[in-house]
């Protein structure tokens, strides 16, 4: 239990940007109002737009916790909180977060455009799959980047993970198509492949994609599939419209959410889950290996809310 309570500490610290930014202004409303009426909404509506839970998001709670209030019959506007918070946590609601990549032999695909801490998530995964005992192999199949190859070696290095590839400008199928024979040959348990995430020009992206699963295809048909995408928390709506353009190129299972402990927009997590249907399965608060943690939305929309009695 160390490590769990150790982290909903740093979540509930990590959060503390978007918590100003919305907590504070909901519960002003909570205590500014003496009942509950449409400017009341209005207010909470802009509160929640503006820490990013989305308009798609906020509608819909919004519109929840109308009816809880009317079925509760519900005066006080400081009596609604609860009923706010439960309808956060229903709109995350994506069934059940599979992780279960971490228990076949399977392969991470792990999509991301340069920038937003692609290459530290993949050497923090593998760190944290080492730590379960799997024998991990990367593959530096991003080869646009110099600097991606000799970053993801450290990392490898420190997960004692091989890694293969990571010569600038080779074609990233071979290294795939060399990192799966590697897999085998060493009985490995995950394969963890970093790609290219140049957005800006969408075809090349989802042909080189095309490539890559169909050597995974041939090469390893009986491997389980998991594709994560990498989005920087700080950047709010515009992670929201990256998953979505990424999500027109691959069949997305998972967002990863980095450097949440350096925003007020959090209230993003919502939007994604929410918006997409996709669930966030890790989220970052730090630079610390133990800092990417498995997103619980629950945990999440708890620490967002925990106001210091």
């Amino acid at each position: 239990m160390g490590e769990k309570k150790g982290f909903f500490k740093r979540l509930v610290e990590g959060l503390t940007k978007t918590r100003d930014n919305i907590v504070s202004g909901i519960d002003s409303i909570f205590n500014g109002f003496s009942n509950i009426d449409d400017d009341f909404y209005e207010e909470l509506e802009e509160i929640l737009i503006m820490g990013d839970l989305g308009v798609h998001a906020t509608m819909e709670v919004i519109e929840d916790l109308k009816k809880k209030v009317k079925e509760n019959h519900i005066k006080e506007p400081a009596d609604c909180k609860q009923f706010l918070i439960d309808s956060i946590k229903e709109q995350m609601d994506v069934g059940e977060a599979a992780y279960e990549f971490e228990d076949r032999t399977s392969v991470v695909l792990i999509i991301g455009v340069n920038g937003v801490g692609k290459t530290t998530t993949i050497g923090k995964l593998a760190g944290k799959l080492r730590a379960q005992n799997k024998k991990v192999v990367l593959a530096a199949a991003d080869t646009f980047r110099a600097a991606a190859g000799e970053q993801l070696k450290e990392w490898a290095n420190r997960a004692e993970a091989e890694l293969i590839g990571g010569q600038e400008g080779s074609d990233p199928a071979s290294v795939v198509y060399d990192a799966v024979a590697a897999a085998k040959a060493r009985k490995a348990d995950v394969l963890l492949v970093d790609t290219a995430g140049r957005l800006h020009n969408k075809k090349n992206l989802m042909e080189e994609l095309r490539k890559i699963n169909r050597v995974l295809e041939r090469e390893y048909p009986d491997a389980y599939r998991e594709t994560l995408v990498v989005l920087d928390g700080t950047t709010g709506q515009n992670a929201l419209s990256q998953a979505k353009e990424f999500k027109d190129v691959a069949d997305i299972t998972g967002i990863v959410l980095t450097k949440m402990d350096g925003t007020a927009k959090g209230g993003i997590a919502v939007a994604i889950q929410s918006e997409l249907g996709i669930p966030v399965k890790y989220i970052g608060v730090g630079e610390s290996i133990d800092d990417l943690q498995k997103f619980n939305s629950d945990d999440f929309v708890d620490a967002l809310f925990l106001t210091k009695e």
